[in-house]
């Protein structure tokens, strides 16, 4: 019998992801500028959970829910306090990996240090560099003067300042600065000294300088303590009939600005009495995560660290592979009309789907192109594509989703820049994100229309290509095609509902259709005949499809999963789950694409989609996910997944304790899935 038990609490199941993340910043193995970005990408991470899950948790907590309705039979108020205590130790793990990168880096002669450290020589010229391009940027607020306590906002990080009177009859009073990131680097790179860098952090300046910026007043003693505040995301979209989807989209985007808090982290070092100051008028309570921690917040911008020091403390780039079907310098429509072709990012280059977008924006022959956008980048080759073609005449539409969450200002940007050049945009569906990844282009020769089609498993964003691991695939076979052609009819005119025999699309079919699959597997070994599925998914949380998995497992279906994020599935249960392996994989690339493998009686069957097994997913958006029927693709699918089961170097095992072992080696062999199949993808060529 399966129980609430039986359950991996997602949001738990979800620190435990981003501990592997910090795994890899502790990792020896991986290079110092490698391991600094990976503990700016833990705390941007950690940002993210506390914006989203963490003020969801706590809306729940506020509206009174005492039920045990979470996966791992958890009321709202258990999972906040269990979420508190992994955090704090998260924190402290990643306090400790930040000390020791810093030691490290003096090996190399690169030395962080702080405003105590800086001789005289280097205090003159942090003096000179503040009062010529910092001191600008900087605005104090004395917060004795202040009527209304300002307002601390998401993704800043502010200096607590205390001003110690030279009247000790007189309380100290209180100060709040905006450490300015936005429009300075938080890395301030002094002149070198016998050979040696040294980087200030950019709070740490303005420690320094402390006294210049309250120069006007006669303190005997000034400190700051670096604080951050992290906000609820939700948009509250309102349903006034009178606004264009759009006009709801920016003016929700407006109040996300003032969110509820839902964290604020803080110097643990601060004085209890501006530390209580902040908290009483910011009306906080003990049970509003506040986070002890160290001297610096925000590491999200250590992401940018490694630009400051020696390739020899970086990773190497990897040359992306040219995909031998595109290595002639014919057309790609051709070479696509002729064969199924698969992208494999970031190993092959994203400048294939660039090259056809362009090749189709030129060609007389094509009428017109139709693109679906969930996430592009600030500046953008697939935009410009898009605008070119329209500018040769072709036909475009471009299905922009507005509710992609924190690109919704973006995605309002790019919508108008579109619609200025004469471009048809549809602002997707209310109610329903559209999240499939889709390309169509159609082209007529000799009367005859012709449809060229791409999907994929990643965003049309050139960037996250380059460090995301994803799959396109290039098709002109009729059955995927004409089903395509449908969906984009589906939506230009979403009151029309279309079926689909080939392409699994969500929320119609998604749940019902791998359920069936499934179930196939199920009775091919209650019959005795082999049975397997192999799936791969950045998240795994829906209830349902677990059971169907428990089901599966009892049936003595073999059932082999990867998942690189959140997973509610609790493998080795005996009697239950005892014939399901969970690996998850964290290297120097992001595992992003979802693939789905069925045994079918021996003739397996082959799925790439946009699609995790969440609620959000199978039931409220709008997903493809699509069946891959060449063999030769096939064959190139199964074998990274061989690969990447078989990793004894960054795949780690995902069990009850949620205690991230690395899978040990079974062999002398040693496997690293993300450098093995590139090699395999190069030696293709």
């Amino acid at each position: 019998m399966i129980k609430k038990e039986h359950f991996i609490n997602r949001e738990i199941s979800w620190l435990s992801f981003n501990e592997r993340v910090l795994q890899e910043a502790m990792d020896k193995s991986v290079t110092l500028g490698e391991r600094i970005r990976f503990l700016g990408i833990f705390s941007n991470n950690q940002d993210e959970f506390f914006r989203v899950r963490v003020a969801a948790i706590r809306r729940m907590v506020s509206l009174g829910k005492k039920s045990k309705d979470f996966l791992g039979n958890k009321t709202p108020v258990e999972i906040q306090d269990e979420i508190q205590k992994k955090v704090i130790s998260l924190q402290n793990r990643f306090q400790k990996t930040y000390i020791n990168i810093i030691d490290e880096l003096k090996n190399y002669n690169i030395n962080v240090i702080n405003e105590k450290q800086l001789d005289k020589e280097q205090g003159k010229y942090v003096k000179k560099l503040y009062k010529e391009k910092i001191r600008s940027a900087l605005f104090p607020v004395m917060l004795k003067h202040s009527s209304n306590f300002p307002f601390l906002k998401d993704r800043s990080i502010y200096s607590a300042i205390k001003l110690f009177s030279k009247d000790e009859t007189k309380k100290a009073e209180f100060a709040l600065i905006e450490i300015p990131t936005n429009e300075l680097s938080r890395f301030i790179l002094l002149p070198e000294k016998n050979g040696k860098k040294y980087i200030i952090i950019l709070d740490d300046l303005i420690r320094y300088c402390l006294e210049d910026i309250f120069s006007i007043f006669d303190f005997k003693k000034i400190e700051a303590f670096t604080i951050k505040v992290t906000r609820d995301a939700e948009l509250n979209i309102d349903d006034d009939i009178s606004k264009s989807f759009m006009e709801k989209i920016s003016s929700s985007l407006k109040k996300r600005k003032s969110g509820a808090p839902v964290r604020m982290v803080y110097d643990a070092d601060i004085p209890g009495d501006l530390l209580n100051y902040i908290k009483r008028k910011m009306k906080l309570d003990d049970q509003d995560n506040l986070i002890p921690g160290a001297r610096y917040h925000n590491f999200k911008d250590f992401i940018d660290f490694s630009d400051i020091i020696p390739d020899i403390l970086k990773n190497s780039e990897i040359e992306p592979v040219i995909n031998k079907s595109f290595s002639s310098c014919q057309s790609m429509l051709d070479v696509i009309k002729k064969k199924d072709v698969m992208l494999f990012y970031p190993y092959h280059s994203f400048s294939h789907l660039l090259d056809m977008l362009r090749e189709a924006a030129i060609d007389p022959n094509v009428t017109s192109i139709k693109i679906t956008l969930y996430r592009v980048a600030g500046k953008s080759k697939v935009i410009n594509s898009l605008i070119s073609a329209a500018r040769n005449g072709k036909s475009v539409t471009v299905v922009v989703e507005l509710q992609a969450r924190f690109d919704e200002k973006a995605n309002i940007k790019w919508s108008n820049t579109l619609q200025e050049e004469g471009i048809t945009v549809i602002h997707g569906i209310q109610g329903l994100k559209i999240h499939c990844k889709l390309v169509l282009i159609n082209r007529k020769v000799e009367g005859i229309t012709e449809h060229f089609v791409y999907i994929g498993t990643g965003n049309f964003q050139e960037s996250t290509a380059r460090i995301y691991s994803d799959q396109g695939l290039f098709t002109t076979d009729r059955r995927i095609t004409t089903e395509v052609v449908k969906m984009f009819q589906f939506f230009k005119n979403n009151y029309k509902h279309y079926d689909y025999e080939h392409l699994i699309v969500s929320p119609y079919s998604t749940r019902k259709r791998f359920l069936m699959l499934i179930d196939k597997e199920i009775e091919n070994a209650k019959s005795g005949k082999k049975a397997y599925a192999i799936i791969k998914l950045n998240s795994l949380v829906d209830v349902e499809m677990i059971k169907k998995l428990y089901e599966a497992s009892c049936a003595g279906v073999k059932i082999k999963l990867i998942i690189r994020g959140v997973c509610s599935l609790m493998p080795g249960v005996p009697g239950l789950s005892d014939n399901i392996e969970i690996i998850s994989i964290i290297d120097k690339f992001l595992e992003h694409s979802r693939i789905f493998v069925f045994c079918n009686n021996g003739d397996e069957i082959y799925y790439i989609s946009s699609a995790d097994w969440m609620i959000r997913n199978l039931d409220n958006r709008i997903e493809v996910s699509c069946p891959v029927y060449d063999k030769n693709l096939q064959a190139d699918l199964k074998k990274m997944l061989e690969i990447q089961m078989t990793d004894n170097t960054k795949a780690r095992i995902i069990n009850k304790k949620q205690d991230n072992l690395y899978k040990k080696k079974r062999t002398n062999k040693t496997v690293r899935a993300q450098v093995d199949f590139y090699n395999y993808l190069k030696s293709e060529k």
